[in-house]
């Protein structure tokens, strides 16, 4: 009689593995359950319930009050909260999608923090599909499915598109897709995968400048791979720069229009390099100097203007850079050891702060190894890999390094990481564990 009931429950056991097998390996449902694990997560830990004590600054910081003031009718300005006219301390897209949430869903509110924290939630999800594919197309589909899970499930990842008002979780979407189309430019025939390639790289730039110090590796690494294939490929980088510089005139020639000087794209680098590197520096960011923690600089930065203040806090810069650069080259390698460590943050409770940077110093250190590993093996597309993780974060050397800014390269770690792990863990004795009853 018990025999029944318990081949029943077998049977009910090997149908939910069977339904688990085609779920785990579908990038489908990896993509759906990714943007439901994150809008619950918003949900749970109401992380869109920002703090409104320091008059909602905390509510996308500039990007918010630039939002704020395109949806007053006060046009691209005010990155601060006073009047202090137009601005291009940030770049435009983030800012005008914000602008348009706040249009509909009113500006500050809960429904707007929820809108965009979801619109993080489907860019962070989406960018399941290029991991997938750099990840097979470089490694194996074990790589590719381990890699896509490990970026639906790490905590680090799932923070920045739920409790952040920025463009971090966006920008990592665009560098993946450019990574995966460089990658098979050499499979493709004709100028639309070059269009999408100036698309890309055009919308990237809007979105965060930061990211083009990998544009010409992107590009090269393109062209040199269709030149080993004997693949003309001049036209289409040709079409490529024209669609590329057709996105982002516009807003070029915007900024001269508003400041009568050319500025590519935003101006605020200056004012960041100081930032990093003045007295009392110590490689992380003095962020009490920042116009909205210090009440003199707020002051400095209303009565010269932004395009005068961002000129001094540069000569400033500078000069403390002149003055020593023993210590300058001590503080960019104290940088360097920050981006790949995290920066101290104080952190209640007291030991969650440790355990923090033990896990992110982790990921680094496991990146940099599958790195040399998949160098070793000549892995396909392992060099445009290590050009992006050699350029990249070099500008956060120079001015400073906060863990925000890992983040657009970290679709990359995660391959990195789990190809190294499936290296030390062999597929076989994965299988058997995924197959034991």
């Amino acid at each position: 009689m018990k025999s029944v009931p318990l081949a029943a429950d077998h049977t009910r056991s090997g149908a939910l593995f069977r339904i688990w097998g085609r779920i785990r390996s579908s990038l489908f449902w990896i993509v759906v359950i990714a943007f439901v694990v994150r809008v619950a997560w918003i949900l749970i830990g109401h992380t869109y319930k920002f703090k409104t004590s320091d008059e909602n600054f905390g509510f996308g910081w500039e990007m918010g009050r630039i939002a704020e003031s395109i949806a007053s009718g006060h046009g691209f300005s005010n990155p601060f909260g006073p009047p202090t006219g137009p601005t291009a301390w940030e770049p435009p897209l983030y800012p005008y999608l914000a602008a348009g949430v706040f249009l509909v869903f009113g500006a500050y509110t809960k429904a707007s923090a929820f809108v965009l924290l979801t619109l993080n939630s489907a860019s962070s999800a989406l960018t399941c599909i290029p991991i997938f594919r750099i990840a097979r197309r470089m490694f194996s589909e074990t790589v590719a499915v381990g890699s896509t899970w490990a970026w639906v499930l790490l905590p680090n990842v799932i923070f920045w598109c739920t409790r952040s008002i920025w463009e971090t979780s966006l920008s990592a979407l665009l560098l993946a897709l450019i990574v995966w189309l460089a990658l098979t430019m050499e499979d493709r025939d004709g100028l639309l995968p070059w269009f999408g390639f100036g698309l890309l790289w055009g919308i990237a730039a809007l979105n965060s400048p930061s990211l083009l110090s990998f544009l010409p590796a992107a590009g090269l690494w393109g062209w040199y791979r269709r030149a080993k294939r004997g693949q003309q490929s001049v036209p289409g980088i040709v079409l490529a720069s024209v669609v590329f510089f057709a996105c982002i005139t516009p807003w070029l020639v915007r900024d001269y229009r508003a400041f009568g000087n050319f500025i590519f794209i935003r101006d605020n680098f200056g004012a960041e390099l100081r930032l990093g590197n003045g007295p009392g520096a110590d490689g992380t960011l003095m962020l009490y100097q920042d116009p909205p923690h210090d009440p003199s600089a707020m002051q400095q930065f209303v009565s010269l203007g932004e395009l005068t203040y961002i000129g001094m806090r540069k000569r400033q810069a500078i000069d403390y850079i002149n003055a020593d650069y023993t210590g300058f080259a001590w503080l960019c390698v104290k940088r360097f050891f920050w981006f790949w460590t995290s920066p101290p943050k104080p952190t209640r409770p007291a030991w969650l702060e440790p355990l923090k940077q033990s896990l992110f110093l982790a990921s680094s250190l496991l990146m940099f190894c599958g790195l040399g590993l998949a160098l070793r093996q000549r892995r396909p597309g392992t060099w445009l890999l290590f050009w992006l993780v050699l350029l990249y974060p070099a500008i956060y050397y120079v001015v400073y390094a906060i863990q925000r800014y890992r983040h657009p390269i970290e679709p990359e770690m995660a391959i990195l990481c789990v190809f190294l792990l499936t290296e030390i863990f062999p597929a076989n004795l994965l299988d058997k564990t995924r197959h034991s009853p």
